[in-house]
C-alpha cells in the first residue's frame, strides 16, 4: 500500500526519472478490476495527456500527484507503481500504462484496492482527496503536539482502539494499517488500547513515534514490506509485520504474535505491548 513513506519515496523517484519526459500513449482500464477507482473516465486520459510531457510529482498523505500542463495525475493505496526501459516486463494484467517517447514506460497494476485520477487541476470533488491535502502531514511542523492533542483528546475518539484512532477516518492521511505497526510497537502500546485508557505517557510516547517512525522509514525509502518504482524493497526492515510473526521480539524475546482485528490484521509484542 502506499502510505506515507512510500508516497514521499514515489514522488522522490518520479521526479528524479521521469519528469521532462514526453507521453506518448496512455492506456487506463486495460484490465477490469472492481477494487480499482478511477477518478476522471479512463477512455479520456490518452486524449488529456498524449504528447503532453511529465511534470513536477507532490505527495501528500498517501496520494502521489503530478502536474502534466493544467492537468492532474494521481494513485493512492493499493497501486503498484513500477517503471520499465524494457516493454517485455509489463504484465498483462495492469489497470494503468503509459508509454512515453523515448520508449520507456511507467505501469500500474491494483493490488487489492487503489485509485487512478486524470482530470483538470482543482475539479477533483473528493472529500478524502480534499482531506489529505487539507491536514498537516504528520512530518511538518504543523503536525505537532498542540495539533495531534486535539486529536487525541476529541471525545469521539475515546472509545475507539489506537488503531482505529490512527488509521481510520483519514485523522491522519496516509496513515495506514502498514505503518501503524512499528509506531504502536514502538511506542509500547498495544493496537487494541482504548484511547480512553491511555497514560500521558503513553500518548507522549505515540506522538513521538509517529514523528521517529515515519522519520526512519522515509530516509531508508520506505519499508522492506513495500516495493519503489524498480520492484526494490525499502531499507527500513519492519519490526512487527507478516514476516515477523513467529520470529523473537528484538527488545525482550519474546514471540511476535498475529491477529485479526478490524477486518484486517495487527501484529505486536504481547510482553512490550501489554494491554
Amino acid at each position: 500500500m502506499i502510505e506515507i513513506p512510500e508516497a514521499i519515496n514515489f514522488a522522490k523517484q518520479f521526479n528524479k526519472i521521469i519528469t521532462g519526459k514526453t507521453i506518448k500513449n496512455v492506456i487506463a482500464g486495460n484490465t477490469p478490476h472492481k477494487f480499482t477507482w478511477f477518478f476522471g473516465k479512463p477512455e479520456s486520459y490518452q486524449k488529456m495527456l498524449q504528447n503532453k510531457k511529465f511534470g513536477e510529482t507532490t505527495y501528500f498523505g498517501g496520494y502521489v500527484e503530478t502536474s502534466i500542463d493544467n492537468k492532474k495525475l494521481l494513485f493512492h493505496e493499493g497501486v503498484n507503481l513500477r517503471y520499465v526501459e524494457d516493454k517485455s516486463k509489463i504484465p498483462d494484467k495492469h489497470q494503468i500504462l503509459i508509454e512515453f517517447i523515448d520508449g520507456t514506460f511507467l505501469y500500474g497494476a491494483t493490488r487489492m484496492y487503489g485509485g487512478i485520477g486524470c482530470f483538470i487541476e482543482n475539479t477533483l470533488d473528493n472529500k478524502y482527496y480534499k482531506m489529505a491535502k487539507d491536514k498537516p502531514h504528520p512530518l511538518s511542523k504543523d503536525f505537532n503536539e498542540k495539533y495531534y492533542n486535539e486529536l487525541i483528546s476529541d471525545e469521539n475518539v475515546q472509545k475507539l482502539s489506537t488503531k482505529a484512532f490512527l488509521a481510520t477516518k483519514q485523522r491522519i492521511p496516509g496513515l495506514g494499517n502498514g505503518v501503524l505497526q512499528d509506531i504502536l510497537y514502538n511506542a509500547k502500546v498495544h493496537p487494541k488500547q482504548k484511547i480512553k485508557d491511555l497514560t500521558e505517557k503513553q500518548k507522549k510516547d505515540i506522538f513521538n513515534s509517529i514523528k521517529n517512525t515515519l522519520q526512519e522509514m522515509t530516509e531508508k525509502n520506505g519499508r522492506d514490506t513495500e516495493k519503489d518504482l524498480f520492484s526494490k524493497p525499502g531499507k527500513y526492515i519492519s519490526k512487527v509485520c507478516k514476516k515477523t510473526v513467529g520470529k523473537k521480539c528484538k527488545i525482550c524475546n519474546t514471540i511476535i504474535e498475529k491477529a485479526n482485528y478490524m477486518g484486517g490484521s495487527i501484529y505486536y509484542c504481547s510482553n512490550c505491548q501489554k494491554i
